[in-house]
């Protein structure tokens, strides 16, 4: 049975919703992720363009808020920015709540933000589903 992930950060506009999609890039086979937002907005054109370029499949992806999944189970939610963390509680349902934090891309100042942020995100992902992977196998 596939581990449940929730990504959730403050707009889903842009680090959930690519977060979402790495986690299933990488590891669908092991987890089901979803992601929302606390006050959601469009889904940003730039974050799509950055997976996209990546060879990340998109497809599904659309911003919603958190309480689109109230009184669903999840082993993880992950918080992916402070603000997100401060201002959401742990669903009812959520096994184990995990605070990362990155920095918006839409307020970045480096070049190509949201490429940087979806390799930071990306590494942070496959360290979390080969951590999780592996107390999977230890399990079974």
């Amino acid at each position: 049975m596939k581990k449940r992930v929730l990504f959730l950060c403050v707009g889903n506009s842009a680090r959930s919703q690519m977060a979402e999609a790495l986690l299933r890039h990488q590891a669908g086979e092991y987890f089901e992720a979803c992601s929302a937002g606390t006050a959601p907005e469009a889904v940003d054109p730039r974050a799509i363009l950055a997976l996209e370029k990546q060879g990340i499949s998109t497809a599904g992806l659309h911003s919603k808020p958190v309480e689109t999944f109230a009184g669903q189970k999840f082993d993880f939610m992950i918080t992916l920015c402070d603000k997100a963390q401060r201002e959401c509680q742990p669903l009812p349902g959520v096994c184990e709540l995990i605070a990362w934090d990155f920095t918006d891309p839409k307020t970045r100042t480096c070049p190509r933000p949201f490429e940087t942020t979806l390799k930071e995100l990306g590494e942070r992902i496959k360290m979390f589903a080969l951590v999780q992977t592996r107390e999977l196998s230890r399990c079974l």
